[in-house]
Protein backbone atom coordinates (compact mmCIF):
# COMPACT_ATOMS: atom_id res chain seq x y z
CA UNK A 1 0.00 0.00 0.00
CA UNK A 2 1.38 3.41 -0.99
CA UNK A 3 1.05 6.12 1.66
CA UNK A 4 1.55 9.88 1.44
CA UNK A 5 2.26 12.02 4.51
CA UNK A 6 0.54 15.44 4.71
CA UNK A 7 2.39 18.03 6.84
CA UNK A 8 -0.15 20.85 7.25
CA UNK A 9 1.13 24.43 7.60
CA UNK A 10 4.05 23.81 9.99
CA UNK A 11 5.39 27.33 9.45
CA UNK A 12 7.26 29.70 11.73
CA UNK A 13 4.36 32.16 12.07
CA UNK A 14 2.24 29.35 13.54
CA UNK A 15 4.63 27.17 15.52
CA UNK A 16 6.89 29.59 17.43
CA UNK A 17 6.01 32.28 19.99
CA UNK A 18 7.53 35.03 17.84
CA UNK A 19 5.17 34.10 14.99
CA UNK A 20 2.44 36.42 13.78
CA UNK A 21 -0.32 33.85 14.37
CA UNK A 22 1.28 31.66 17.03
CA UNK A 23 -0.62 28.54 18.10
CA UNK A 24 0.21 28.24 21.83
CA UNK A 25 2.33 25.17 22.48
CA UNK A 26 2.84 24.35 18.80
CA UNK A 27 6.62 24.51 19.15
CA UNK A 28 6.34 21.26 21.13
CA UNK A 29 5.10 19.34 18.08
CA UNK A 30 7.99 20.41 15.80
CA UNK A 31 10.21 17.46 16.87
CA UNK A 32 7.40 15.01 16.07
CA UNK A 33 6.81 16.63 12.67
CA UNK A 34 10.53 16.47 11.95
CA UNK A 35 10.66 12.79 12.96
CA UNK A 36 7.64 11.96 10.80
CA UNK A 37 9.07 13.75 7.76
CA UNK A 38 12.43 11.98 8.15
CA UNK A 39 10.73 8.64 8.75
CA UNK A 40 8.85 9.17 5.49
CA UNK A 41 11.98 10.15 3.56
CA UNK A 42 13.86 7.08 4.82
CA UNK A 43 11.09 4.84 3.51
CA UNK A 44 10.44 6.51 0.17
CA UNK A 45 7.13 8.01 1.36
CA UNK A 46 6.39 11.40 -0.21
CA UNK A 47 5.63 14.29 2.15
CA UNK A 48 3.23 16.98 0.93
CA UNK A 49 3.80 20.07 3.08
CA UNK A 50 1.07 22.66 2.68
CA UNK A 51 2.23 26.22 3.30
CA UNK A 52 0.39 29.52 3.51
CA UNK A 53 1.88 32.02 1.05
CA UNK A 54 0.02 35.31 1.39
CA UNK A 55 0.37 38.69 -0.29
CA UNK A 56 0.66 41.69 2.03
CA UNK A 57 -2.97 42.67 1.35
CA UNK A 58 -4.38 39.13 1.17
CA UNK A 59 -8.18 38.93 1.50
CA UNK A 60 -7.77 36.24 4.18
CA UNK A 61 -6.53 38.98 6.51
CA UNK A 62 -10.13 40.16 6.86
CA UNK A 63 -10.65 37.03 8.99
CA UNK A 64 -7.19 36.41 10.45
CA UNK A 65 -4.31 38.68 11.47
CA UNK A 66 -1.62 39.04 8.76
CA UNK A 67 0.62 35.96 8.66
CA UNK A 68 2.87 33.92 6.37
CA UNK A 69 3.45 36.80 3.95
CA UNK A 70 5.65 35.62 1.09
CA UNK A 71 9.31 36.41 1.68
CA UNK A 72 8.99 36.96 5.44
CA UNK A 73 10.64 34.95 8.22
CA UNK A 74 7.26 33.68 9.39
CA UNK A 75 6.31 32.17 6.05
CA UNK A 76 9.22 29.72 6.19
CA UNK A 77 9.08 26.22 7.63
CA UNK A 78 11.34 25.24 10.54
CA UNK A 79 14.60 23.82 9.19
CA UNK A 80 13.99 20.61 11.15
CA UNK A 81 10.87 19.90 9.08
CA UNK A 82 12.56 20.35 5.70
CA UNK A 83 13.95 17.48 3.67
CA UNK A 84 17.08 17.91 1.57
CA UNK A 85 15.26 17.02 -1.63
CA UNK A 86 12.18 19.19 -2.00
CA UNK A 87 10.28 21.27 -4.50
CA UNK A 88 8.03 24.30 -3.95
CA UNK A 89 4.85 24.42 -6.01
CA UNK A 90 3.28 27.91 -6.15
CA UNK A 91 -0.49 28.29 -6.37
CA UNK A 92 -0.61 29.45 -9.98
CA UNK A 93 -0.80 27.96 -13.44
CA UNK A 94 2.09 25.75 -14.41
CA UNK A 95 3.49 22.25 -14.19
CA UNK A 96 3.81 20.20 -11.03
CA UNK A 97 7.04 18.59 -9.93
CA UNK A 98 7.47 15.61 -7.63
CA UNK A 99 10.19 15.23 -4.99
CA UNK A 100 10.48 13.52 -1.58
CA UNK A 101 8.98 16.70 -0.08
CA UNK A 102 6.48 18.80 -2.02
CA UNK A 103 5.84 22.23 -0.47
CA UNK A 104 2.45 23.25 -1.85
CA UNK A 105 1.65 26.94 -1.42
CA UNK A 106 -1.90 28.07 -0.66
CA UNK A 107 -3.85 31.21 0.25
CA UNK A 108 -6.90 29.71 2.01
CA UNK A 109 -7.55 27.51 5.04
CA UNK A 110 -8.66 24.67 2.76
CA UNK A 111 -5.74 23.21 0.80
CA UNK A 112 -8.22 21.56 -1.56
CA UNK A 113 -9.05 25.03 -2.93
CA UNK A 114 -5.63 24.79 -4.59
CA UNK A 115 -6.21 22.79 -7.80
CA UNK A 116 -2.62 21.58 -7.81
CA UNK A 117 -3.19 19.54 -4.63
CA UNK A 118 -5.56 17.22 -6.46
CA UNK A 119 -3.09 17.04 -9.37
CA UNK A 120 -0.24 16.12 -7.03
CA UNK A 121 -2.33 13.46 -5.30
CA UNK A 122 -3.38 12.07 -8.68
CA UNK A 123 0.27 11.94 -9.82
CA UNK A 124 1.37 10.16 -6.64
CA UNK A 125 -1.64 7.77 -6.65
CA UNK A 126 -1.51 6.95 -2.93
CA UNK A 127 -3.66 4.34 -1.22
CA UNK A 128 -3.64 6.07 2.19
CA UNK A 129 -2.72 9.32 3.97
CA UNK A 130 -1.09 10.25 7.29
CA UNK A 131 -1.86 13.83 8.44
CA UNK A 132 -0.29 16.16 11.02
CA UNK A 133 0.43 19.88 11.57
CA UNK A 134 -1.58 22.98 12.54
CA UNK A 135 -4.24 24.11 13.27
CA UNK A 136 -6.26 21.02 14.28
CA UNK A 137 -9.72 22.57 14.00
CA UNK A 138 -8.94 24.74 10.96
CA UNK A 139 -6.46 23.74 8.24
CA UNK A 140 -5.89 20.18 9.49
CA UNK A 141 -9.66 19.63 9.64
CA UNK A 142 -10.15 20.95 6.08
CA UNK A 143 -7.33 18.75 4.77
CA UNK A 144 -8.70 15.63 6.46
CA UNK A 145 -12.24 16.33 5.21
CA UNK A 146 -10.92 16.64 1.66
CA UNK A 147 -8.81 13.49 1.93
CA UNK A 148 -11.70 11.45 3.35
CA UNK A 149 -13.77 12.40 0.29
CA UNK A 150 -11.20 10.54 -1.83
CA UNK A 151 -12.32 7.31 -0.17
CA UNK A 152 -8.89 6.23 1.08
CA UNK A 153 -7.76 5.59 4.67
CA UNK A 154 -6.70 8.71 6.59
CA UNK A 155 -4.68 8.59 9.81
CA UNK A 156 -4.13 11.63 12.07
CA UNK A 157 -1.03 11.74 14.28
CA UNK A 158 -2.47 13.09 17.53
CA UNK A 159 0.77 14.27 19.16
CA UNK A 160 1.88 16.05 15.98
CA UNK A 161 -1.14 18.37 15.73
CA UNK A 162 -1.98 21.48 17.77
CA UNK A 163 -5.17 23.42 18.25
CA UNK A 164 -6.24 26.93 19.15
CA UNK A 165 -9.21 25.64 21.16
CA UNK A 166 -9.45 22.32 23.01
CA UNK A 167 -13.20 22.20 22.43
CA UNK A 168 -12.70 22.96 18.73
CA UNK A 169 -10.11 20.20 18.44
CA UNK A 170 -12.38 17.72 20.22
CA UNK A 171 -15.21 18.53 17.83
CA UNK A 172 -12.93 18.34 14.78
CA UNK A 173 -11.39 15.00 15.74
CA UNK A 174 -14.81 13.66 16.70
CA UNK A 175 -16.20 14.63 13.30
CA UNK A 176 -13.42 13.08 11.23
CA UNK A 177 -13.21 9.96 13.43
CA UNK A 178 -16.94 9.43 12.87
CA UNK A 179 -16.24 9.75 9.13
CA UNK A 180 -13.57 7.03 9.27
CA UNK A 181 -10.28 8.75 10.12
CA UNK A 182 -7.98 6.80 12.43
CA UNK A 183 -6.06 8.41 15.31
CA UNK A 184 -2.53 7.31 16.24
CA UNK A 185 0.47 8.67 18.14
CA UNK A 186 3.80 9.32 16.43
CA UNK A 187 5.44 6.78 18.75
CA UNK A 188 3.05 4.05 17.65
CA UNK A 189 3.49 4.92 13.99
CA UNK A 190 7.29 5.24 14.11
CA UNK A 191 7.72 1.99 16.05
CA UNK A 192 5.38 0.06 13.72
CA UNK A 193 6.33 0.94 10.13
CA UNK A 194 3.44 -1.18 8.84
CA UNK A 195 1.12 1.48 10.31
CA UNK A 196 2.38 3.86 7.61
CA UNK A 197 1.73 1.47 4.74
Amino acid sequence: MKTVFIDVDSQLDFVYPAGALYVPGAERIVPAISALNRFAAARGITVISTADAHAENDSEFANWPPHCVVGTWGQRKPEATLLDRRVVIPNREGPIDVAPQIVLEKQTVDAFHVPKLSRVIEALAPDAFVVYGVVTEVCVLHAVRGLLKLGRPVTIVTDAIKELSEAGARDALGEVSASGAKLITSGALLSSPEEAH
